[in-house]
């Protein structure tokens, strides 16, 4: 049986609010035993925290283990990829965990990394503050590169567009790490144990949740709960494998 990889936002609520369906849809797979995961750019939770929104918002049943996010896959990722392990960080306490479980030390001298995730609080002093180490040398390392977040009936300023910011002002590229780009699913798959072949991605956003499954060669659902439309895939040019309206069309006896 296949696996699906669920995104959050825009897939399974909207900031603050339920969409409908999806409750529904999450008891539907627990009561078949059908696997499910989340697969999640946002940067901000820790697990524990991903579980108690959730079960805020009425879901019942999901466990910690359940998630993954792009915090987790930018400390793994760089994890690999380096023996150095200072860092700094604009971010909130899910960046703080995966950083800290990866073996980083968060530090404010000798900077190796800056990891750049979404942070409300963040203001123009503390941005000054990590340009400063990027200037120096310290190496810029985005969790995601979300442009916007659906956020009730509008939205809000996504991650991507402060790495953006960062990357401008240090004249560095952070690597490409979270949805759509192929670490995320990578990591994700190795946390979960699932062969890349038994994994379906769900989502809302073309750009970020089924372009991931197009540049990965993995199965994707498409669903205009979120970010996008079925007139987007045209517009777009990114064709997801299914689309629905509603989690409810994935639900069968």
């Amino acid at each position: 049986m296949k696996s699906y990889l669920i995104d959050l936002d825009g897939t399974m609520y909207r900031g603050n609010e339920n969409i409908d369906g999806a409750r529904e849809f999450i008891a539907w797979c627990i009561a078949k035993q059908q696997p499910f995961y989340f697969l999640t750019n946002n940067a901000t939770r820790t697990r524990l925290e991903n579980v108690q929104h959730m079960e805020k918002l009425g879901f019942k049943g999901i466990r910690e283990d359940q998630f993954f996010t792009s915090s987790m896959a930018a400390a793994r990722t760089m994890q690999k990829l380096s023996t150095k392990r200072n860092a700094y960080m604009i971010g909130q306490a899910g960046l703080r965990e995966a950083l800290l479980d990866a073996g980083f030390k968060l530090v404010e001298e000798d900077v190796d990394f800056v990891f750049v995730g979404l942070d409300a609080n963040a203001d123009y002093e503390s941005y000054s503050k990590a340009l400063s180490y990027l200037v120096n040398g310290a190496k810029l390392v985005g969790t995601n590169n979300d442009r916007k977040l659906p956020h009730g009936k509008g939205y809000k300023l996504g991650n991507g567009s402060i790495v953006a910011m960062f990357e401008y002002a240090s004249e560095q590229q952070s690597p490409k790490i979270g949805k759509p780009y192929p670490p995320i699913l990578n990591e994700a798959l190795e946390y979960f144990n699932i062969r890349k072949e038994d994994a379906i991605c769900i989502g809302d956003n073309l750009e970020t949740d089924i372009l991931l499954g197009v540049n990965c060669q993995v199965e994707t659902i498409f669903v205009t709960t979120g970010v996008h439309t079925f007139a987007d895939i045209e517009r777009f040019q990114i064709v997801p494998t299914h689309k629905i309206h509603s989690l409810y069309e994935l639900m069968s006896e």
